[in-house]
């Protein structure tokens, strides 16, 4: 190669790597419009750890979700399909345990969806998948992205790849990593691109969405990769409720170093009664280890958020608004 050749090369080269970078420094997670009512309230549902094809009361849940009227969308805070995700984007298990359970008229809305652990250890992609969109056009699964309404922006972050034990657990649980690359700089991105959207909302309210709880005083409790690394980006940009799955309970737990609420939805259907962990207790306002999901409700100034049981009977309720936070 001559001299010549060798400095086209090393150019050409430098220019690649200074586009990638411009690419990267631009990324962001993939956004997207839901508008409000027309007097500028969003009401929508949180459920999660749900698919059983109808099963450990699935099928109750979804009738007493289906009650709640005029709702905006729905939010699956994953574990979406048992027990092992879907093999595939054409698994009888999506109609089965989705389509087909949830079929109020109240439900025909926007649903997002996040992955859960569960789901990673079946066909991850598969549940990302177009295909699936074309089956039932309320299904919306990604790995982390936002939904914006200007009111509100929620923003969804796929928290399985932070959870170490799942790279290192026996080999019977086999998880599904593709397109995650190495676990560190997967990690790395995606709160670099958290960070830097939080940074730049300027709306009312905002909502952080992830499959395992910040604090939990269920089975699972604490996850303490989020709680040293997702934790502290949520404290330094005024979010102000970090809903979950995960445990299978409903749970309204205060951060005791900022005005963030941890609110658990993990209770679609199989729920662990007297499953309690309970190592860490501060901040605790209200659990329960039965079956049942949540509602939210925004307007400018307050936000109303109530925890079912499967009788559709209200365990608890959140108030809080732009001023102070309360609850009661």
């Amino acid at each position: 190669m001559t001299d010549i050749s060798k400095s086209l090369l090393f150019t050409f080269t430098i220019i690649i790597s200074f586009g990638l970078c411009i690419l990267y420094a631009s990324a962001e997670l993939q956004r997207f419009a839901h508008s409000s009512k027309h007097d500028g309230a969003l009401s929508f549902l949180v459920l999660g750890d749900w698919g059983r094809r109808g099963a450990y009361n699935q099928s109750l849940v979804a009738f007493q979700v289906g009650e709640k009227l005029d709702i905006d969308f729905v939010v699956s805070t994953g574990d979406n399909f048992y027990d092992n995700g879907l093999t595939s984007d054409h698994d009888n298990a999506f109609q089965e345990s989705f389509t087909k359970i949830y079929t109020a008229k109240s439900l025909q809305n926007q649903w997002y969806s996040v992955l859960g652990n569960h789901d990673y250890r079946g066909d991850a992609e598969a549940q990302l998948s177009p295909v699936l969109r074309e089956i039932d056009s309320r299904w919306l699964c990604l790995r982390s992205f936002i939904v914006d309404s200007e009111l509100v922006e929620i923003f969804f972050v796929d928290t399985t790849p932070f959870v170490d034990e799942y790279f290192t657990e026996p080999p019977e649980h086999k998880y599904d990593w593709r397109g995650i690359g190495p676990q560190k700089s997967y990690i790395s991105n995606l709160l670099k691109d958290l960070e830097l959207a939080l940074r730049g909302s300027t709306a009312k309210w905002r909502i952080v969405v992830g499959h395992h709880a910040i604090r939990s005083v269920g089975h699972h409790g604490d996850t303490q990769e989020l709680i040293n690394r997702l934790l502290p980006i949520l404290q330094a940009n005024n979010v102000h409720f970090y809903m979950n799955g995960h445990d299978h309970c409903l749970e309204h737990i205060s951060d005791t170093e900022s005005p963030i609420q941890f609110l658990t939805s993990g209770a679609g259907s199989k729920a662990w009664r007297g499953d309690i962990e309970g190592m860490n207790r501060r901040g605790v306002n209200f659990f329960y280890d039965g079956q049942g999901f949540m509602s939210v409700k925004l307007t400018q100034t307050d936000a109303t958020i109530e925890f079912y049981d499967v009788f559709g009977n209200v365990l608890h309720r959140l108030t809080s608004s732009k001023q102070l936070h309360s609850s009661m």
